[in-house]
């Protein structure tokens, strides 16, 4: 998706910014998000053409309040709008990247990662986002390089990393360096505070686009600022981030989780919200292949099977690839067709209820 222009000021300097509007963060400057709603990509950085100049029947921008600063002590609160996937309290929208509970822990109003835990990643999926991270490294800090407070952020599951790491007064690969789109652009600054202190990123992401065939349509693109600092510029990947090659894009749905990294460092994070951007839709997660495979089967005439991370359901002779709107209820994005299941027990599964378009139809497993 092309950029838009986006106009910061920073004291009484101007500044033009090509990437993503980013909404209401808890840093100045704070700025507003647009709807591309149904316009093009190719025309998302013209104005709409559906609409008059000034015209008094446009919908106005709906109003939230906007989020409230963090300082060193105590967590900021996300904008009224905002999807809240850590408050301080608990792990409630985390798990392992499996979809078993997560071995990380909450203390003091923070998550801790736990060596040898692994990735641990939210049950909802984002696709076109603002994500606010806040994050600190062990103080004091410890090791060298790569080995001193790593983390990271990824979008697309485990995809595309923005690099987490003690880079005070610290040297590794520019590549590798805090703030970095890891192995692929090093940040324009390294804006990094002390270990031990509260720092943030307000990362604006575009996911890739992919065509009925898998074939790349689009790419990702990122913004990030740390600590209020612009570091990446609307950059964009040559396909997922990774220590020993340049991989390449593979087709992947357009809503993925986001997980933070286990690197073997105890690094902390807090006050984690999501703004999605575009045109909303519904909510969709991410289920564990055990709970998938248990919907698995044959009801009546529909076909439930598991591709992935994914069900899909032959009904009518067609295939659907099916999106979970919730740990039972699943829907297609190419026809409304809606299967749900009364029991998310696997032990229990002996039926779904089924409609497209209008009314509802119960189907028993066979097998």
């Amino acid at each position: 998706m092309n950029p838009t222009k986006l106009l910061l000021c920073f004291g009484s300097s101007l500044i033009l910014v090509g990437c993503q509007p980013m909404r209401s963060s808890h840093m100045e400057p704070q700025t507003v998000y647009r709807d591309y709603g149904s316009i093009p990509p190719a025309a998302a950085d013209q104005p709409d053409p559906n609409w008059l100049d000034h015209d008094r029947d446009r919908p106005l921008p709906p109003v939230i309040t906007p989020a409230t600063p963090s300082n060193q002590d105590q967590a900021g609160t996300a904008p009224s709008d905002a999807t809240v996937l850590f408050d301080g309290k608990d792990l409630s929208q985390w798990v392992s990247v499996d979809g078993s509970p997560t071995k990380w822990i909450t203390r003091d109003g923070y998550m801790e990662c736990v060596k040898g835990s692994g990735y641990v990643r939210s049950l909802q999926n984002f696709g076109d986002c603002q994500l606010h991270v806040e994050w600190a490294t062990p103080a004091p800090g410890q090791g060298e390089g790569q080995g001193r407070g790593n983390s990271g952020v990824f979008l697309g599951l485990d995809r595309y990393e923005v690099q987490v790491l003690d880079s005070f007064e610290s040297k590794t690969y520019a590549d590798g360096s805090a703030g970095a789109i890891y192995g692929q652009y090093p940040p324009l600054v390294n804006a990094s505070r002390p270990p031990g202190q509260w720092q943030t990123y307000d990362i604006i992401y575009t996911a890739p686009r992919f065509d009925a065939e898998g074939k790349l349509l689009s790419p990702t693109r990122l913004t990030v600022f740390h600590n209020g600092v612009l570091i990446q510029n609307n950059v964009r990947l040559t396909g997922p981030t990774s220590w020993l090659e340049r991989a390449p894009y593979r087709a992947h749905p357009e809503k993925q989780p986001i997980s933070l990294q286990d690197h073997g460092n105890p690094v902390r994070f807090r006050n984690l919200w999501v703004s999605e951007l575009g045109k909303p839709g519904k909510k969709e997660f991410t289920l564990s292949k055990a709970l998938l495979d248990g919907y698995s089967g044959k009801y009546d005439n529909i076909l439930v099977t598991r591709e992935g991370g994914q069900l899909s359901a032959k009904v009518g002779g067609v295939k659907f690839l099916l999106f979970a709107e919730s740990p039972t209820r699943f829907f297609a994005k190419t026809t409304d067709v809606q299967i749900e299941f009364p029991s998310s027990d696997p032990t229990k599964v002996d039926r779904l209820v089924w409609s497209v378009g209008e009314g509802a139809g119960v189907a028993m497993k066979t097998k």
